[in-house]
């Protein structure tokens, strides 16, 4: 398979990129330079064709470029672009369909990416309560910045022990974070009596795809609920990855344990940037989106018509079921495949996922959380 011309040209990104790459996680070896995506293709400068399974890391859930939803696209972009005043009409629908399909959300705020929307809903509780800290959890990923870049895929020597992404975070927000293991409630039970009245959030991952696929024990989303409850501490579903790809009302319509905010993106508009949060409207009214609100909510692009039009086009076609019922037969399919596959070849590995997300992890089942 040749690759030259994609060596070449990245050779020229990195003389003006850094690393030729926008995202730390695009890094491949060798590097590849694609040049063309459709439906469930992508193919590079060389003009090689792959199979997709990455799924950009879960938008495409129609595959790419989706000729319904960029007819919607187009359509838009001949009637309106960015206005920086006011609404526009298109907003009214896309807040409308997203009310009317997931559960915990009463009203709902556009923004362009998950970590933006993750940022504001931790700003958010952290309003609400009049406290500081916040338990997340190991594996879990919820964006770029200070508050909850940590403890994703740590090495040995981090585990249970403070691991920030990054250099030059906050010490005060990676102090104030608190970090326990996924489906340990009795975890959470001990950070929330040992931080009693100084919990803000409880954020997560309602099942944690940035390590792969870890199920949660229904059990421990509901104890999270009532630990919430019990202590005035305002539950986060990020559902970023899970909202829209798993059901059109997120994996809390699937579960039925309601957050008090949630935070949406990816599959919701098929690959265009736009992310949302939203929730029970007592907390949402707390935004400065509405007079006499007080915390601070604004973007240039937030709600832009464009990613707007992509999202409506995307959720109407997801609302009859047609396209779960399709992609979870797929995912079903590979994770069956591999498993049998492994088993033949006598490979001590097994593959779990949920929906169409598969994934083969080389150890014993059952794989209950990050350590």
């Amino acid at each position: 398979m040749s690759n030259d011309r994609s060596l070449r040209l990245f050779e020229e990104a990195c003389k003006y990129i850094p690393g030729g790459v926008n995202t730390s996680i695009r890094i491949l070896d060798p590097p590849i330079v694609f040049t063309r995506a459709k439906g469930s293709k992508i193919y590079d400068a060389d003009g090689n064709e792959y199979i997709d399974y990455h799924a950009a890391f879960g938008p495409p859930i129609l595959g790419h470029n989706n000729p319904e939803v960029n007819r919607r696209v187009m359509e838009i972009m001949n009637e309106i672009d960015l206005v920086g005043v006011g609404t526009a009409e298109i907003e009214i629908r896309a807040a409308e369909l997203i009310v009317k399909h997931v559960p915990s959300i009463e009203k709902v705020l556009f923004c362009n990416s998950g970590s933006e929307a993750t940022y504001h809903a931790v700003r958010l509780a952290r309003a609400v309560t009049g406290r500081k800290k916040l338990i997340k959890f190991q594996g879990c990923y919820h964006g770029w910045h200070d508050y909850l870049l940590m403890n994703v895929i740590s090495p040995p020597d981090k585990i249970g022990k403070k691991d920030p992404l990054s250099a030059g975070m906050l010490p005060e927000a990676i102090e104030n974070t608190i970090v326990v293991d996924f489906n340990d409630l009795e975890g959470v039970e001990r950070a929330v009596k040992a931080h009693r009245n100084e919990v803000a959030a409880i954020i997560l991952e309602p099942i944690p795809h940035n390590i792969g696929c870890v199920l949660p024990k229904i059990d421990f989303l509901k104890g999270l609920r009532e630990i919430a409850d019990r202590e005035d501490i305002v539950l986060i579903f990020d559902e970023v990855i899970t909202g829209f790809r798993h059901h059109i009302g997120g994996y809390q319509k699937i579960v039925g344990v309601i957050p008090d905010i949630t935070t949406l993106g990816k599959a919701m508009a098929n690959g265009y940037p736009l992310a949302a949060i939203g929730g029970r409207s007592d907390l949402m009214d707390r935004f400065n989106t509405r007079p006499g609100g007080d915390v601070f909510f604004a973007g240039t692009y937030n709600a832009h018509p464009i990613c707007l039009a992509a999202c409506i086009a995307t959720i109407e076609k997801l609302e009859d079921g047609r396209v779960h019922e399709h992609i979870f037969r797929l995912g079903e399919m590979m994770r069956q495949g591999l498993n049998d596959m492994t088993e033949e070849l006598g490979i001590k590995a097994y593959t779990t996922g949920f929906g169409s997300v598969f994934v083969t992890y080389f150890m014993e089942p059952p794989v209950n959380n990050y350590t």
